[in-house]
């Protein structure tokens, strides 16, 4: 008898367990979907930074670290003006954007820092807040292994 009611009771266990409610299956699709993009960064124009800039760059390697300071009349088209503060020095540059990045090639002119050489100018530079930040590549001209130097720019808006 203890037997049978056993069997009895496994078997109705069983049935009752087959014909219990099954949960759906977790919807695993929004874990596996790929993060939405970062927003862009914002574009910048030549007529947000049109005005005049003071400018500091200094070198990023060697014994000489002294700034070369100058100023950039920028305007809202591609034809810039850097004016060298200590010789007064006029050099024509030209400005272009891409995105968030102004660059501003120059040359070649007279060094400011190396006397009797040409150099031209690469900067790069990227609006943080009120000022334009980035590094210059200064391409000398005859100078040999030591034809390029770098130097960490920066600059603000003149009021």
């Amino acid at each position: 008898m203890y037997r049978t009611s056993r069997l009895v009771l496994c078997c109705t266990a069983l049935v009752v367990a087959a014909c219990a409610k099954k949960e759906a299956p977790k919807d695993t699709t929004a874990a596996m979907a790929p993060a939405p993009a970062p927003a862009p960064a914002p574009t910048l124009a030549l007529a947000d930074v049109a005005g005049t800039w003071h400018f500091t760059a200094v070198p990023t390697t060697g014994k000489d670290t002294s700034a070369t300071t100058f100023d950039v009349a920028a305007t809202a088209d591609s034809a810039w003006t850097m004016t060298f503060t200590k010789s007064k020095l006029k050099v024509p540059a030209k400005a272009t954007v891409s995105g968030d990045t102004l660059t501003i090639t120059a040359g070649p002119f007279a060094s400011q820092r190396r006397k009797g050489a040409k150099v031209s100018t690469v900067t790069i530079l990227r609006k943080e807040g009120d000022k334009l930040v980035g590094e210059t590549a200064a391409h000398y001209q005859n100078a040999g292994a030591d034809s390029v130097g770098t130097l960490r720019t920066e600059g603000t808006k003149a009021p």
